[in-house]
């Protein structure tokens, strides 16, 4: 959002604000159902127990993105959030993926379990080549600390697709 301050020297300071997007309303909304849903969870201690639920949420999270943003949801033990972050940015499509920082935020977390997630702005929930091998890459960095990964999520605003609903794990 721009933001340019008119000052008078008979008035004090107005600030004017111009929208750039027509979204702006629609994405406030989303980001603070966001941070309710996170809170919820975390308060809770909802475990995630089947496919369909990381799915709803990791669409809600990174679905209507632009770009490329891997995340990942740390677990504990049970298999309830501690965490969601958004790791890495890339662009329309693609982002680099570094397993030393997955590694350290998943020791920083104590996490017991991870689940992946990305999002293709393109609209295509299909896992590619490379996708896997990443993924196959964090599994093998992640066992030597005993974290154990449940899944990859392929999400888009249209739908998301499982590595462990499709044996890719």
């Amino acid at each position: 959002m721009a933001r340019l301050t008119v000052r008078t020297e008979d008035h004090p300071p107005y600030i004017i604000t111009r929208v750039q997007h027509t979204d702006t309303a629609e994405d406030a909304i989303l980001t603070e159902a966001l941070r309710i849903l996170s809170a919820r969870l975390s308060r809770t201690g909802h475990t995630f127990d089947s496919p369909q639920s990381v799915k709803s949420y990791c669409m809600l999270e990174l679905g209507g993105l632009e770009h490329e943003v891997f995340g990942c949801m740390f677990l504990d033990s049970q298999h309830r959030m501690i965490e969601f972050r958004r790791m890495f940015t890339g662009t329309l499509a693609q982002t680099s993926v570094y397993p030393r920082e997955i590694v350290k935020a998943a020791l920083a977390c104590n996490a017991g379990a991870v689940i992946f997630t990305h999002n293709h702005p393109s609209g295509s929930t299909e896992p590619s080549r490379a996708d896997e091998y990443l993924t196959s890459t964090l599994k093998t960095a992640l066992a030597l600390i005993d974290v154990r990964v449940i899944d990859h999520m392929v999400v888009s605003a249209a739908g998301c697709t499982s590595f462990a609903e499709r044996g890719l794990l």
